[in-house]
């Protein structure tokens, strides 16, 4: 299987393995340009890339790459992080509907949404 990472982290290496590591800009919502610039370099590793899967666990990079992944005929998986363990993060619900699976590591939270699953805990 061939695997991408795409990180926000300067330098950013591969968690494991000899994998090819892409970085692109972190965003907040609050700087619109920082979003756009996201969105065409999330873009352009896509279409580079060509990913069959996406799998995600994380904020503007992660719910821009669900949201492109969806036009080039990918299959997204969310991922929510584990620290959100009161109510799903913002990321999480930007992608509802969007993403094929929505998971939570907290099995109350899955009770709260017919859309998000429980597997346990998985990162």
């Amino acid at each position: 299987m061939d695997v991408r990472f795409v990180t926000t982290i300067r330098r950013g290496n591969a968690p494991f393995g000899n994998y090819s590591v892409a970085r692109v800009t972190d965003a907040s919502t609050r700087r619109l340009d920082q979003v756009l610039l996201l969105m065409f370099q999330m873009a352009g590793i896509l279409l580079r890339f060509r990913p069959s899967v996406i799998v995600s666990t994380g904020a503007a990079p992660g719910v821009i790459a669900i949201w492109l992944g969806r036009l080039i005929g990918a299959r997204t998986i969310w991922i929510d992080s584990i620290a959100n363990s009161e109510k799903v993060s913002l990321s999480a619900r930007l992608v509802a509907g969007q993403a094929h699976v929505r998971l939570t590591q907290w099995p109350h939270l899955a009770e709260q949404d017919d859309d998000l699953g429980y597997i346990g805990a998985v990162l």
